[in-house]
């Protein structure tokens, strides 16, 4: 299983939480139990593999962390999401951004440009072009203001003339 792989479970276990009236660890001990995990397979390809112990560590992580931060994460959706009132973005959309927004937080090991550029995959398998589009712009965004320092160096501007 790859890490992309990886990422979507956690997307849908994200998402699947909210629905839930379960904790996040006991969601997970449900969700990650080989038999019950393997028994989604038949019904969705990316369940056909069961994920190592490093993929299954990946994945409580994201889980729990995006679960802890829910409302800090829906916040900075809110923040940088132009014309769109946090309702109107469609519940799959904010479980992936919030998924790529707790990575870029809290698990500086995960490159941001991995962290979005898989997001973005990700989200057209489930979204429309114009939600796609709208992912990336807001996740990009994210990180040029909330990291300045990683978006490169900025034009001095032009000396004046004396």
């Amino acid at each position: 299983m790859t890490r992309s792989a990886a990422r979507e479970i956690a997307i849908h276990c994200s998402y699947s939480l909210g629905f839930s009236h379960q904790s996040p660890d006991e969601f997970l001990e449900e969700r990650m139990d080989k038999e019950n995990f393997l028994r989604w397979g038949e019904e969705n390809a990316l369940y056909k593999e069961y994920p190592n112990e490093k993929q299954i560590q990946y994945i409580r992580e994201v889980v729990r962390g995006v679960a802890s931060h829910g409302p800090e994460l829906d916040q900075y959706i809110a923040q940088y999401s132009k014309n769109w009132t946090f309702a109107r973005i469609p519940r799959t959309a904010a479980a992936i951004m919030r998924v790529a927004m707790y990575e870029i937080l809290y698990m500086p090991a995960i490159p941001k440009a991995a962290a979005i550029n898989d997001a973005v995959e990700i989200a057209k398998k489930y979204e429309d072009e114009k939600v796609v589009s709208f992912i990336n712009g807001i996740l990009g965004a994210f990180v040029r203001a909330e990291f300045p320092e990683e978006a490169g160096p900025k034009a001095e501007p032009a000396p004046e003339e004396a």
